[in-house]
């Protein structure tokens, strides 16, 4: 049975929708920062029995000090076990080593977590060249749940019967799932991509694929520079679409990434809620919800 939610003041409000569909209470994790930097972590004592961590890890490098730091405390003062939800799980992408000398980020930060947490429960992690989590974090829960059927359910309800594309070959596990989610069927395809650079990159639209007059909406998992969407987004209206929207779950958006969306036409950008965002519209609270009462049982 879960006792409690622990999270960051700048998390409080997802984590408190989290709470309050679990019916248990939201407690904050104090925080201080020394002026070189060091972080002073203050948590709720005592605390009992299952214990849930939210933090997602958008921007990571210092939410990764704050979990090592916050877990064993958590522990220290009484949870029994300790279950990470992170919406959002950095360093999915580094699977493989590209060049000679390349650190396997997804290796060494799944099994650092796996170290630190009982269990763990994100929403859509970047898995393209492994059949799950379990390979990454050896001996830990993992759910990995996909936001997908979600977004399709959305992107049905805002607009009549729309065409979901992927904006690359990697997006095709996400539409379809999207595509799938709405009875009957929403029509779906996928783009193809060459990419030349983080910034640099040609999208080309599937043979046969008639946009014109539809509604298109890309979906994705992730959105960070942007430019793979604007490229496909503007390939839509070359090829007569009406109007092109863009769901994601990830709004990650560096940079100028959301101005370059608006620049290229795209009318609106909806995403969950696992990476804050002024563009956040779809909410996967119940999801998280029933995995974490699912997976404590």
């Amino acid at each position: 049975m879960i006792h409690a939610v622990l999270a960051f003041d700048d998390e409080r409000d997802a984590a408190g929708a989290l709470a309050q569909a679990l019916g248990v209470p939201l407690q904050l994790i104090g925080r201080h920062r020394f002026p070189d930097g060091e972080l002073r972590l203050t948590l709720p004592t005592p605390l009992t029995g299952d214990v849930v961590l939210y933090r997602s890890l958008y921007q990571p490098n210092e939410k990764l000090v704050e979990l090592l730091i916050a877990a064993p405390t958590a522990r220290a003062q009484g949870a029994a076990r300790l279950w990470l939800v992170a919406p959002y799980l950095a360093y999915m992408r580094q699977d493989i080593e590209f060049s000679p000398g390349e650190a396997i980020s997804q290796r060494h930060i799944g099994a650092l977590l796996a170290r630190t947490v009982d269990g763990l429960v994100t929403v859509d992690p970047h898995l393209h060249r492994i059949a799950s989590l379990d390979e990454v974090m050896p001996g830990c829960c993992c759910v990995a749940l996909s936001a997908a059927p979600v977004i399709g359910a959305f992107a049905a309800a805002q607009r009549q019967r729309p065409l979901l594309l992927g904006p690359d070959g990697e997006s095709v596990q996400w539409v379809q799932g999207a595509a799938l989610a709405v009875s009957p069927s929403l029509d779906h395809a996928v783009c193809e991509k060459v990419r030349r650079g983080d910034h640099d990159v040609q999208v080309t639209l599937p043979a046969g694929l008639d946009l014109r007059g539809r509604d298109v909406v890309l979906v994705d998992d992730m959105a960070s520079t942007g430019r793979t969407l604007v490229a496909a987004a503007r390939l839509a209206f070359a090829a007569g679409a009406a109007r092109v929207d863009v769901a994601v779950t990830h709004a990650l958006f560096v940079g100028d990434a959301l101005a370059q969306l608006l620049a290229a036409g795209i009318g609106t950008v909806w995403s969950t809620g696992c990476v804050p965002h002024a563009s956040n519209a779809i909410d996967l609270t119940p999801l998280l919800a029933e995995a974490l009462q699912q997976l404590v049982a």
